[in-house]
Parts: C-alpha cells; structure tokens; sequence
C-alpha cells in the first residue's frame, strides 16, 4: 500500500463523499453508493472479491482518480501485508484463463504435461512454470510448436547441459539448440496457421495526422518491402556477417530495414536515435559497422530535429539516408552517402526484387549487437543471436498473452532491447505491431491507441506519469486492452492504478529483464493475481535466486531481500561480449547453487510473503534514468569538467519518496568549501546541459549536495553504496549541501 493519506472503510464511505471524490452529482453518486453497499453485502467482507466486482463494476475511467484511490485504498485498508503479502488489483476468472495461450494449451495437454496433479490453467499454474524450468526439452519444443518456428536443421536436442566449465567458461548453464540452422527474420514474414499473407503486420500513424485514416501494411506487403531492400543490401556489396547500424526512429521504414538486414545475413548495430555524436560514434567503433541507415531529419511537429548531421559528426561509415518528412531529403548529403531513393532504385534492373533468398545461419550466429551501460563507463556491447528472437516471443506469449489478431503497442526504439523486443513478440506470435510516428506524451498517441485498437499496450512508468498530469487518456476508448506491459524502470502503486483504471481495470503486467536476457527473468502473468508495482513470477524457462548476507540463496519461498542472482541455463542469454570479458562481467566471484555458478544480474530484489517479489535498484553503481540505463562512471565524467568550482563528483540514483524511477543526485565536493555565495542552482543548470549535450537529452539532475570529501575505500575507488544510503534518507527539499 503505498498513499499516505487515511482512507475511510469502504463500508464507511458516505454518498457525499462520493461525489466530493469523484466529481459526480448528488444523484450519480446515490446511484454508486446503493451499488457499492449491494457488493459489499454479497462479498462478506472477503476484500479481493469486493476489489474486483468494485473495479469491474463500479469504477469507470471517467471518474475523478481520486475516487478510484478512495475505493482501492478503503477496500484494502485494513489488508495486513506482512501476512497476506501486497494486495491484488486484478484477479483473474477461470473463464477468461481458460481463454488465454497457457489456458488454452493446459486445457488440451496439462493432464499430459502435469499428470494426476493438474486440475486447471489457475491452479496449475506453479506447476507448469516448475515444467519449464526442470523439463526445457519438453518445455520449449511446446513453445516452438506453438509459434510455429521453422528451423532449416532442427537442433540435436533443447539444451546441452554442459558441466565443465574449462569446457565453455563463457556458458556455464551450457549451449541451447546445438546444430540449429534459421534465419529468425523469415519465421517472421513466411505464412503460417498464425498470421496469413492478409493480415495487417504493421498499424501506424504519423504524429500530426491524428484525425486521418491509420495506415497498414498485411504481412505479404510488409516480406514484399523486406525483399526489396535485401535486394538492395546486396548492392552494397558488404561481406555476409557484417554489421551494419541503424539510427532511425521506430517506424515501418526502420523495421523493414531491420528485417532485412537480418533476413539477409547481416548484424543489426542498434543505436538510440537521441545519442549525441560522441554515443554514435562509440557504438560504430565498437561494432565495426560497415555501414549505417539513418533519416536526415526526426519530425517532432513542427520542429525538425537534426539526426543526420549527429551521423556524419560521429565520423560513420556510408550512410544510407531516409528523408524524415514527405519523399524528399531537407539537406545536402556528404560526399559517398546514398539517399534512399537512390539506395532502392539499384535494384531497379534486378529480377524478382520484391524475393530473396534468405540466408540460413547456425541458430548462435549474431542477428543484432546491443548496448547496455556498465559500471566501466563504456557501454557493453551485447550481441542477439538468432535464438535470443525466441526469448522474447516466447514472454509474449506466455506472460503477456499476445496471440494472432493482436495489436501490440511499445513507445521504443531500435536503440533499446525494447524495440527489437516488439518486433518479434508481436510478428512471431502473428500480431499487429503498433507504431506512432511522433512523441507518445501527448493526446496524439493515447487516441492512436484507441484508433488502432491496441490489446496490449507496453509502457515506461513516466509515460502514464505523464498521460495522468496532462490528461490526455480523457474521453478515449481503451476498452480493447487486455493487459499493460511495464518495463524500464520502478513504478509506483497510484501510478499503475490510475493506468489500470483507464481500461476498466486490466492487468499490469510488470516486466523486469535485460539486454543481455534478450526478455525477462521476473514478471507476472493472465494466470496470477496481479498486485501493483510488483513481480507474480519468475519468468518461464528462469530460476532466480535471492542471495543472503552470507551470499548463499534464500530458501525458494522464504521471503527476503538481496542481491539477485539467475541460474546459468536461461534460453536466449547472452554467452559473450563484444568488449569485455563475458565470464568476468557476469559470473565471476558469483556463488553456486547445485553445481552451477550463478549468473549475476546486479539489482536487489525483495520476495514478499505471499510470492510476489518487488525491484529496489542496482546494487553496483549503475543506475536507471527514465528507463534508461547509464553508469556513474559516465555522467562522472562529464560533470567534473563543466564548473571550475567542483573539484570531483559522484552521481547515483536516488529513489524518490512514494516510489517510482530513480533521480539523479551529483554530490559534489567544492574547490572552496568555505565560499558562501556558492550559487547551486547554477552548478545544476550547467550539469543538465552538459548531461542532455553530451549523453543523453532525456537525462535531468534532480538534486545536488555538496559534502567536505567523497568516502572511498582502500584502493581510492569511490563508494558510492555509503553515499546513495546517506542522501535516500535525506528530506529531498533541504539537498542543497551536507556533510557525511
């Protein structure tokens, strides 16, 4: 439970208070309260029933959210968490389990699959999340019969379980789908009982042409354009396995050109189209790209944000250039570079361009290269390999229940696993994917989402934050949501429950991985009762492990908090890196558990009584701005230059009070300590411009303090643990200057 504001009893609440909360008139809220008092009567005092029929059947997303809080708050008022662990706001009915893709499936095979033990989806559900991880041959050979995934050489077996770790240091959980061959971008376009040739792939619209007919391609126009710009690729002229970097908002045209390249043999460089020139050019030395797709301009209304200029200051290879409005280019290209008219029209005397060949690769061949900050300063550069792809569709259709006839909406970019996420969890599973041209904080995309129709839609929790201070969900249909998607970073309870409220109540489902899992290890699922702002399960196919202070895990369902550790053996995980030592970064120094070493993840998890377990942050020194992951050691490096008056910094990630994202915090330690006239204020504005100049503009300094000296331990390194336990305690408003 998470306001701090007293709430009366459900059974206490008058019908004046109701229309006080939710600004309705006298008679409406006689009308609610004659209903609420029939509910409660029905109910008995059973609180999670009372919840849901007041949720499903009284709360409309037109009333003030202070009534919805005043319910939700009044209902589970008296709820003891320490003994039931957090309430549900979403339980779900056999009926509608039943209808969901695990419904479905344990309908037809769970006695098969679970034995005697099995008696429905709901009940049966632990036990067939144990048959993922204890069985994965019989476990993923349903997943691939599901998504019908056509391998050109079926693997010898699931898993190799191999348990020497001389053997292969880099995979010690051992090699998955050993001798598989496919090309993972064409079980994405082929035909198959999931998605025909006329089904819509792609739904989108661009920002400004918000009251225009939404624009679609089927999947038989989406593999047309696929083959088209393969055909093109090839006319560059680039050896197979090269990457080749892509810089572009996600829009149909980025998507396309993602699916070719991989459909083609290539490696997909994914980066951010907010990066500054320096983050560009980093990730194209990393990578070697030998080529990279951008647009010359990124179209925010009427403003026309340079992209290609930040390209061609990164000093990139041959760039092929999309023109950001209407067909024609808005500047100059340099000299060498190729407009996308002109890319497209070499294959103008080519036989059957709108076919191709795709080139079969072995299933652990790179499909996609990937960065993640870590503690180090340089990102680390993650490769996706043609199985990583599975990962992803494979949550969608478990947790998320995303299935044929879907519409699937994420505000992301290519930059981020997200995006490539969102393409394979919708194609793959035969959905609609979901995309708008434009800023989604705004009216234009939350009417997009009901245009479209989306049924599942994903989400940064800043994004409903900021959907709820602007009220641009007001008056909107989102009745075809079936569930929300949350990721990125930490939600808050009111933040989720206003969320939930403007679709009548369905579930958030929260999502919590990373780049190098290619999905999730932890997150909920339509089978579960559903609480706010936390995790209902592991993901399928993961075992997580919650260490103890003497780093040995905790007993499965003992509750706990601790730094969280994966076992080695989960499907999609990354086995190398391309700029760091994968062993060192992820498992050395880890405890075992069974014979395996864990996998280190870096963030601190707490299981709660009742199962559910809760995120609180990173336990290195790598933190989480607006979904956004980025080391101390970088924003470090950038404030120390910027004022002549600090001698040396320190940033961490603060979690704000009543929860949510972390905020950035840079202690600081002045040159003159003694100066009184110190202006901070300044000191700030000039470390958030130097931030969103040089990082990341979506990055802000939420606080500053000043402190005489930085603690440090024996080898100099700054502990920056001592400080963000210092400053979490702090009452934000007085963050100015303080001493350790």
């Amino acid at each position: 439970m998470e306001s701090n504001k007293v709430y009366p009893h459900v059974e206490n609440v008058t019908a004046s208070e109701i229309a006080e909360a939710g600004g309705i008139s006298s008679a409406d809220a006689a009308v609610f309260h004659e209903k609420l008092q029939k509910i409660l009567k029905e109910c008995g005092g059973c609180r999670i029933r009372t919840w849901n029929l007041i949720s499903t059947s009284l709360l409309r997303p037109d009333h003030a959210f202070a009534l919805h809080q005043m319910m939700y708050y009044g209902c589970y008022g008296d709820w003891d968490a320490s003994k039931n662990g957090p309430p549900p706001a979403w339980t779900p009915s056999l009926e509608s389990a039943i209808l969901t893709n695990v419904g479905r499936l344990l309908q037809r095979c769970g006695s098969d699959l679970l034995g005697s033990a099995y008696t429905n989806p709901i009940a049966s559900f632990s036990r067939f999340y144990r048959l993922s991880v204890d069985n994965p041959e019989i476990y993923w050979n349903i997943i691939f019969r599901e998504l019908n995934i056509s391998f050109n050489v079926r693997p010898s077996r699931i898993l190799d379980a191999m348990t020497s770790m001389e053997d292969n240091e880099c995979s010690p959980g051992g090699v998955w789908l050993p001798g598989a061959m496919l090309n993972i971008a064409e079980n994405c376009l082929v035909p198959n009982s999931k998605k025909k040739p006329n089904d819509v792939a792609i739904i989108w619209q661009d920002e400004g042409k918000d009251d225009l007919p939404l624009n679609v391609l089927t999947f038989e126009e989406v593999r047309a354009k696929v083959c088209h710009v393969a055909n093109a690729i090839e006319t560059l002229c680039l050896p197979k396995g090269s990457a080749v970097a892509i810089d572009m908002p996600m829009v149909a045209t980025s998507v396309i050109i993602y699916l070719a390249l991989v459909l083609a043999g290539y490696v997909v460089v994914s980066i951010a189209e907010s990066f500054a020139s320096q983050q560009i050019a980093t990730r194209l030395k990393i990578s070697n790209a030998k080529a990279i797709f951008t647009q010359d301009v990124i179209v925010r209304g009427d403003r026309a944000l340079p992209l290609y200029t930040r390209v061609i200051e990164a000093n990139s290879p041959i760039a092929i250039v999309v023109p950001g409005r209407d067909t024609s280019l808005c500047m100059p290209l340099r000299q060498g570079d190729i407009s996308w008219e002109e890319f497209l029209g070499r294959t103008q005397f080519m036989d059957r361009v709108y076919e191709y060949t795709a080139a079969v690769q072995p299933v652990q061949a790179m499909s996609n290269i990937l960065f993640s900050s870590g503690t180090t300063g340089e990102p680390k550069a993650i490769p996706w390999t043609h199985a990583t792809p599975l990962k992803a569709a494979a949550d969608a259709w478990v947790h998320m229940d995303i299935r044929s006839g879907d519409v699937v909406a994420f505000p992301t970019s290519l930059g981020w696993m997200m995006g490539p996420w969102l393409v394979y969890a919708s194609l793959l599973n035969g959905a609609s994917m979901a995309l708008y041209n434009g800023s989604p904080i705004g009216r234009g995309f939350t009417k997009f989402v009901q245009d479209a129709k989306v049924t599942m839609l994903g989400i940064v929790p800043s994004l409903g934050r900021a959907w709820k201070r602007m009220n641009c969900v007001a008056g909107l249909d989102w009745s075809n949501i079936r569930c929300f998607g949350s990721t990125g970073e930490a939600s808050s309870v009111d933040e989720h429950l206003w969320l939930m409220g403007r679709a009548s109540y369905r579930p958030v489902i929260e999502y919590c991985g990373g780049t190098e899992i290619g999905g999730a290890f932890v997150t909920g699922s339509m089978l579960q009762p559903q609480s706010l702002s936390t995790f209902s399960t592991p993901a399928m196919g993961c075992s997580i492990f919650i260490l103890g202070e003497d780093d040995l895990p905790l007993a499965e369902d003992e509750p706990g908090i601790g730094e969280l550790a994966l076992h080695p053996s989960i499907f999609g995980a990354s086995t190398k890196l391309l700029n760091a030592s994968h062993y060192n970064v992820y498992f050395k120094g880890m405890p075992q558990y069974n014979g395996k070493i864990l996998r280190r993840h870096g963030d601190a998890f707490e299981r709660t009584v009742g199962g559910y377990y809760r995120a609180h942050g990173r336990v290195d020194d790598t933190m989480n701005l607006g979904g956004i992951k980025v080391s101390s050691v970088e924003i470090e490096r950038v404030c120390n230059g910027v004022d002549g008056r600090v001698m040396e910094t320190a940033a961490i990630g603060i979690p704000p009070e009543g929860g949510g994202p972390e905020q950035l915090l840079i202690v600081i330690v002045l040159k003159d300590a003694e100066n009184k006239e110190t202006n901070f204020d300044d000191i700030k504005a000039a470390f958030n411009l130097a931030l969103q100049k040089k990082l990341n503009p979506l990055f802000r300094v939420s606080f500053i303090a000043a402190v005489p000296s930085l603690p440090r331990t024996a080898s100099n390194k700054i502990m920056r643990r001592v400080l963000r336990t210092q400053f979490s305690n702090l009452n934000r408003s007085s963050t100015r200057s303080a001493k350790l």
